[in-house]
């Protein structure tokens, strides 16, 4: 069984950056694609952005296309998010997922971190 933890979240103000990681293990890293999502207060969980398992393929959600850069470093079983521009809109807790599905233009996960704490300030 995959075990993500997060770390990197924090407080920030708007127009700053951030980088997540996301630490897996449990299981060959580099077979699985791995994804972020965010939940902000009172909103569901939505998707972010997510990578194959070589990192070659990237898909963003629309609201952070260009300022977020997801990548992997399989040697290290770590994925990150790149967040730069960051706004007061991208305050959520932010998810690591891997076990993911596509329905549509929709991503799922299956196996999730406990989450990290961002917060942006205007």
């Amino acid at each position: 069984q995959v075990q993500l933890v997060e770390s990197g979240g924090g407080l920030v103000q708007a127009g700053g950056s951030l980088r997540l990681s996301c630490a897996a293990s449990g299981r060959t890293f580099s077979s699985y694609a791995m994804g972020w999502f965010r939940q902000a207060p009172g909103k569901e969980r939505e998707f972010v952005a997510v990578l194959n398992w070589s990192g070659g393929i990237t898909v963003y959600a629309d609201s952070v296309k260009g300022r977020f850069t997801i990548s992997r470093d399989n040697d290290k079983n770590t994925v990150y998010l790149q967040m730069n521009s960051l706004k007061p809109e991208d305050t959520a807790v932010y998810y690591c997922a891997t076990d993911l599905k596509q329905y549509g233009s929709s991503w799922h996960g299956g196996s999730w971190g406990q989450g990290t704490q961002v917060t942006v300030s205007s």
